[in-house]
């Protein structure tokens, strides 16, 4: 059951990410600024999808984002069923993108330790 409260914060950021894929249109209505939004987005709930996995994987950052970018592949991979998305390699590397910089603020932030407890 432990183990089932650590990855509940992934569980829920990959529903939410299955569940905003899931929508045909997420524009911001912010015409300029749509674009960059929406990538930044991608950026920010993979990056945090890698920091949660972290926390289930008791400070695995290798695992995490090997699994991150799994479901980044995944999710691009389930709008290719979604009227109106398409799925695209280059919004995996920009997931990928905020994974990295994810792993660099929490190691910089001392976050990761070089051994991780069990």
């Amino acid at each position: 059951m432990r183990r089932a409260v650590r990855f509940a914060p992934a569980l829920a950021i990959m529903g939410l990410i299955y569940y905003l894929s899931a929508q045909p249109d997420l524009s911001s209505g912010i015409e300029g600024w749509d674009f960059l939004l929406r990538k930044l987005a991608h950026m920010t709930v993979f990056g945090a999808l890698f920091l949660a996995l972290v926390y289930g994987f008791r400070g695995r950052p290798a695992l995490a984002a090997a699994l991150a970018l799994l479901y980044a592949m995944s999710d691009e991979w389930h709008q290719t069923f979604v009227e109106g998305r398409h799925g695209s390699p280059v919004d995996v590397l920009i997931d990928g993108v905020g994974v990295g910089l994810a792993w660099l603020v929490a190691t910089r932030a001392g976050w990761l330790r070089a051994s991780p407890a069990r």
